[in-house]
C-alpha cells in the first residue's frame, strides 16, 4: 500500500511540475525570445509574449500541434468571449505549399469559406508571420492591445477541416472550451471552466493510469507468476490482494472524479471512454466482492471460481489499458506522458513474458519429478513392478 501511495504522490508532483514548466523550454526560430508564456489548457497549445507598456503593444508567438495539412488559429476578442467577435490570426497551408497567415474577424457561428479572408482587424497589427516545423504551427505577430487593456479574452483553435483552401470548421469537445481571459501584464489566465478544471482532469487521468493501468497488471503478475516460487507462499497472495485493493480504491476515486467532470461538461460526452469506465467499475466491483465467495481449494466448485476470477481479471486489465489511451486522446497532454505510459506497459509486458517462461520451466520440472516418483512407487523395489518371491 505504501509504495502505491508514494508513487501516486510522486506522479502528481511531476505532472504539476511538468505542466508549469512545459512552455518555458520551448524555443523559436530567428532566436526569438519571450519573457512570458502560458501552457494553454486545451489542444496542446502554448502562448508566448513580450508586453511593451510604453506603447501598449505585445509580441506574441502562438504554437499548437497539427498536421501540415491542417490549420491553427489564435484570436483576441475585444467585445465578448469565444468565436463571435473574435479577431483571429489563422495559419494554414497555402496553394504554393508555404504557410499562409490570415487576419480574419468572425461575427457569426455560421461561417462560410467565403467569409474567411485576409482583412484588417479592429486593432492595429504591425506584423504577422507563421511557420510549420516538427509537427507544430507557430504564429508570430505584433499587435496593439485593444483599448490599451492588458486583460483580454482570447481564443484558439486547431483543426484539419478546410474548404476551398481556407480553414472552415473544427471538432467539438475541447475545441469549444479553448478560450481564456489573459492578463498580458501579470501573465494570469483563467480558462473556460477555470484552470482548476484542467487540474482535476489531470488528476483524474493520473489516478486511473496508476490504478487501472499499472497496479492492476502488477497484481496480476504477482498472482500468475510469483506464486510458483514456494518461498513466496503465502506472501504472493497478500501482495496480490494489496495491489488489487489499492488499485480498486484509487481507481474508484478517479472514476468518481470523472463522473463529476462529466456532469460539469453539459453537451460534451465522450461515449466510448464513459462506457468502458462504467463497465470497468462494474467488473472490478464484482471481482472484489467475489473474494467473499471464494471456495476452499478442495471444494469441487473452486475450479469454476478460478476460471471466472482469471477471465474477469484479464478482461479488466485489457479494458483499462484501452480506456487509458482513450483518455490520452481526450486530455491531449504532452506526448512524453503517453510515451512514458507505453514504456511502463511495455516493461510490465516484458517482465510478464520472462516470468511466464520461468513459470512453465518450473512447473514442467516439478511435473517431471512427480512423474518419476510415481513411476518408481508403482514399479516396486526391483523396478519392474513385480516383487521378488522369498526363497524358503
Amino acid at each position: 500500500m505504501k509504495p502505491a501511495i508514494v508513487s501516486l504522490c510522486l506522479f502528481l508532483f511531476l505532472l504539476h511540475y511538468s505542466t508549469a514548466q512545459s512552455c518555458v523550454s520551448e524555443t523559436f526560430s530567428s532566436n526569438r525570445v519571450y519573457s512570458s508564456c502560458n501552457s494553454l489548457p486545451y489542444l496542446g497549445a502554448s502562448l508566448h509574449w513580450n508586453y511593451h507598456s510604453s506603447n501598449g503593444t505585445v509580441d506574441v508567438a502562438y504554437r499548437a500541434p497539427q498536421s501540415s495539412s491542417g490549420w491553427v488559429a489564435w484570436a483576441v476578442n475585444p467585445t465578448g468571449s469565444g468565436m463571435i467577435g473574435a479577431n483571429a490570426f489563422l495559419a494554414f497551408p497555402g496553394s504554393n505549399g508555404a504557410v499562409t497567415v490570415y487576419t480574419t474577424k468572425f461575427s457569426s457561428y455560421a461561417v462560410e469559406a467565403s467569409d474567411v479572408k485576409d482583412e484588417n482587424l479592429s486593432f492595429p497589427v504591425y506584423s504577422k508571420q507563421a511557420e510549420y516545423a516538427n509537427g507544430y504551427y507557430t504564429i508570430f505577430a505584433t499587435l496593439e492591445l485593444p483599448n490599451n487593456s492588458t486583460k483580454l479574452n482570447t481564443a484558439w483553435q486547431a483543426s484539419t477541416q478546410l474548404q476551398n483552401g481556407v480553414p472552415n470548421g473544427h471538432p467539438t469537445g475541447n475545441n469549444l472550451l479553448s478560450k481564456s481571459n489573459l492578463d498580458f501584464l501579470s501573465g494570469d489566465a483563467v480558462s473556460a471552466g477555470g484552470n482548476s478544471r484542467l487540474r482535476r482532469k489531470n488528476i483524474h487521468g493520473v489516478l486511473n493510469a496508476i490504478s487501472w493501468g499499472i497496479l492492476m497488471p502488477i497484481g496480476a503478475i504477482m498472482a500468475r507468476h510469483v506464486k510458483v516460487f514456494k518461498a513466496a507462499d503465502p506472501a504472493w497472495f497478500y501482495l496480490h490482494v494489496a495491489c488489487q485493493c489499492s488499485a480498486y480504491i484509487i481507481g474508484i476515486s478517479g472514476w468518481g472524479l470523472g463522473l463529476k467532470l462529466g456532469s460539469e461538461s453539459v453537451g460534451i460526452t465522450y461515449h466510448k471512454h464513459r462506457d468502458i469506465a462504467i463497465a470497468l467499475f462494474c467488473l472490478a466491483t464484482v471481482q472484489v466482492f467475489a473474494l467473499l465467495l471464494r471456495p476452499n481449494k478442495e471444494h469441487k466448485y473452486r475450479i469454476y471460481w478460478n476460471v471466472y476470477h482469471h477471465s474477469v481479471g484479464y478482461c479488466i486489465i485489457i479494458l483499462s489499458i484501452v480506456n487509458i489511451f482513450e483518455g490520452f486522446d481526450i486530455l491531449d497532454p504532452a506526448k512524453k506522458w503517453k510515451h512514458a505510459y507505453i514504456g511502463v506497459i511495455a516493461t510490465l509486458g516484458g517482465v510478464a513474458l520472462v516470468l511466464e517462461a520461468v513459470t512453465w520451466t518450473i512447473v514442467l520440472r516439478r511435473k517431471s519429478r512427480s512423474s518419476e516418483k510415481s513411476h518408481h512407487g508403482v514399479n516396486g523395489a526391483n523396478g519392474y513392478g513385480v516383487r521378488q518371491h522369498q526363497v524358503a
